[in-house]
């Protein structure tokens, strides 16, 4: 058996899992990656927004209440894969924020708490705007179910 059979047997079969492993590890990890923040955020909303108001930030409460709305939606859907091309957006935009106004006088590495960690959120987050949410999703199950498949 050559080296070319042999990946191309290899190839054709992990092709199966582009639409299932992938999708729902960025889904469940983004979601990890939420939980913690958005929870803090919720436990001491005030506290986010006065943060917010001595970053300078325009409606410090307002933005505080949007992300906490946000990242806890953000959550939930990510982990039920359920309007995951649409939740991708703001959530998107929450890094960038974050990037700007915390991390990126930081430099890259996480370590120094650099935008490293929310700039590959924001990778994944393009792949799920991309891909979709893969195929254990409700995302998945209601688009089989309108397109009359099986």
């Amino acid at each position: 058996m050559s080296l070319k059979t042999i990946y191309l047997n290899y190839a054709s079969k992990v092709e199966i899992l582009k639409d299932i492993i992938p999708p729902l590890a960025f889904r469940l990890i983004l979601a990890y990656g939420f939980y913690e923040p958005a929870m803090m955020k919720l436990h001491d909303i005030h506290s986010i927004g006065e943060w917010f108001e001595g970053m300078g930030l325009p409606a410090p409460y307002f933005q505080a209440y949007l992300a906490t709305f946000t990242e806890c939606l953000g959550v939930i859907l990510l982990i039920l894969g359920l309007g995951v091309r649409i939740i991708s957006v703001p959530l998107i935009i929450t890094m960038l924020v974050a990037i700007k106004t915390v991390h990126l006088a930081n430099g890259f590495p996480a370590g120094d708490n650099g935008y490293e960690i929310p700039f590959y959120y924001i990778l994944m987050f393009i792949s799920l705007i991309c891909s979709g949410a893969g195929k254990v999703s409700l995302d998945y199950l209601i688009a089989k179910k309108l397109s009359g498949s099986k």
